[in-house]
């Protein structure tokens, strides 16, 4: 664990921009969205912060300077990463790092979806994991290796003809559940420096640390409305 200014995210945005990065007062936000999406006059003065700057007192130097802005990155719960992003993360498709190239599937009864063992193609090559039969599932050996992340571009490329809002009524791009889960193009998108950055968005664990944590205990006291244990499950 370190401060994100010793991260090499934090190190690569200095060397894209070094005019920002010479003014130490300039501001590197983070955007903690839970359960709301990022509209367009967030984002027009989020381009103002960054194109115009804005005039800002300096208390310990008693002098005005020209401060801008930017926006580092996100951090979410699961469901408010697939706001922010623009991918879905519900159901097998869910992942936004195995994207379609999934192992996951639905419970037989439940139909829910399931993830069980579909972290060990993540694990290095020789890891005793990939070759343990019995801990995971039976009689499997993994041998397969996790798919790169996406590039900018392939990512620009595969929502370049996807609307930046969700139409209501809901009208979701061709392909959607079969070849990809992508509902809109993040706004973010808009930003000029977003797609030079090494990390977009961030998982929240505390927040979903509290999530599996309500979801088992509301299960092991049987609280009516707030469980999802049933007969199928």
């Amino acid at each position: 664990m370190c401060h994100p200014f010793n991260a090499e995210a934090w190190k690569h945005f200095d060397r894209m921009y070094p005019d920002f990065a010479e003014e130490l007062r300039n501001v590197r936000m983070r955007l903690c969205a839970h359960g709301f999406a990022a509209h367009e006059p967030f984002i027009e003065e989020l381009l103002q912060l960054w194109h115009v700057s804005v005039r800002t007192y300096d208390h310990a130097t008693d002098r005005a300077f020209m401060m801008r802005t930017t926006l580092m990155w996100t951090v979410n719960d699961l469901p408010a990463y697939g706001m922010a992003s623009g991918w879905t993360t519900t159901g097998v498709m869910g992942c936004p790092i195995c994207m379609n190239d999934t192992r996951a599937f639905h419970l037989q009864h439940g139909r829910k979806a399931c993830y069980f063992d579909c972290h060990r193609q993540f694990l290095p090559a020789h890891h005793p994991y990939r070759r343990n039969k019995r801990a995971f599932m039976k009689n499997h050996v993994e041998n397969k290796v996790a798919r790169l992340r996406l590039t900018r571009d392939q990512i620009l490329d595969q929502v370049a003809n996807i609307s930046p809002a969700v139409e209501m009524p809901l009208l979701l791009p061709a392909g959607y559940c079969s070849d990809h889960k992508w509902t809109k193009k993040s706004i973010f998108w808009d930003l000029p420096y977003w797609s030079t950055l090494l990390i977009r968005h961030n998982l929240d664990v505390m927040h979903i640390e509290k999530n599996v944590f309500d979801n088992i205990f509301n299960m092991m006291m049987d609280i009516k409305g707030k469980t999802k244990h049933n007969m199928n499950a």
